[in-house]
């Protein structure tokens, strides 16, 4: 029997921006040292096929669209990417949480650290947000960031200039960089697969998520992701990042809402807890996220 030879999947978008570096935050960069696969790699997986399979781009759209729509993510596994990051240390805890990827780091047991720290200008100073303990939202007064950024720099020189000196008298790297502030900026090698990838970005992109990771992801993603697999884009953004999910709470309360019933649309919200009995106006974090999803449909809110 003769077997075909098949050549190496390649996307000659994706090749174009191979060892380019992206600019991210002050001092950041994200970059594509190598990848495997494309959206024709997907289709095949999909096919269990060694052929090309179809030639048809609609038809290989409508294949990925139909696998991101019912969640088979197997498919999406045949396609891997190798970034090279540079990213501040306190960025990097976040990121590294994400454990489907093999990761190396530059080491500051082995190198001297890095010799760049991220910076915050006077308008980029958040204040915490009220209603979310993990979060932020709007900024101090220019007035008061600019004396927090003069003591930033003050800060992130002198703790350079103890670790320097530490190294300077022979105390060894993995104790000298003890002190070193988090926003000292690491490089690592990030390969991961793209189904992986994809829930890396649909956390990391969504408008919760900390500004300075959410700056790498959207990189990732609009730069990156949707020159490599565009059809795979197309359909994570439209499945994804674009969609709205629904309980079964929910579909029920909206239903009541559409067919013009709103009080036992309240009724329901009240019986099953979106609601307090004794204090009706009390904040509710389930309640308020179905009514986002219910102006989203230009719908009369019933409470």
């Amino acid at each position: 029997m003769k077997i075909e030879k098949l050549p190496r999947s390649k996307v000659s978008s994706l090749d174009r921006i191979l060892g380019v570096p992206f600019k991210v935050l002050d001092d950041g960069f994200v970059r594509v040292i190598d990848y495997m696969g494309s959206d024709e790699s997907i289709v095949q997986a999909a096919r269990v096929s060694y052929g090309k399979g179809t030639k048809k781009v609609n038809e290989d759209r409508g294949l990925i669209r139909y696998l991101m729509r019912h969640h088979h993510s197997t498919p999406f596994e045949m396609c891997e990417i190798k970034l090279h990051v540079r990213v501040p240390m306190d960025c990097w805890r976040q990121w590294i949480r994400h454990r489907t990827a093999n990761v190396n780091e530059y080491s500051t047991r082995y190198s001297i650290a890095i010799d760049a720290a991220q910076k915050t200008s006077p308008a980029e100073w958040r204040k915490q947000a009220a209603g979310n303990r993990q979060g932020s939202e709007d900024v101090v007064d220019e007035e008061v960031g600019a004396v927090l950024t003069q003591k930033e720099s003050d800060f992130q020189k002198a703790a350079r200039d103890l670790y320097e000196d530490r190294l300077s008298v022979g105390i060894a790297r993995e104790q000298a960089r003890k002190d070193l502030p988090l926003s000292t900026y690491t490089e690592a090698y990030w390969k991961i697969d793209l189904h992986n990838l994809l829930h890396f970005l649909a956390l990391r992109m969504e408008a919760h998520a900390q500004f300075e990771i959410r700056s790498y992801a959207n990189i990732i993603g609009h730069e990156i992701v949707k020159k490599w697999c565009p059809l795979t884009w197309e359909g994570f953004l439209d499945y994804r990042m674009n969609a709205m999910t629904l309980s079964a709470i929910e579909a029920e309360i909206i239903a009541k809402i559409t067919a013009g019933e709103t009080k036992k649309a309240y009724n329901i919200a009240m019986q099953l807890g979106l609601i307090s009995k004794e204090n009706p106006e009390k904040k509710n974090r389930e309640r308020d996220e179905l009514t986002k999803k219910i102006l989203r449909f230009n719908l009369p809110v019933p409470w």
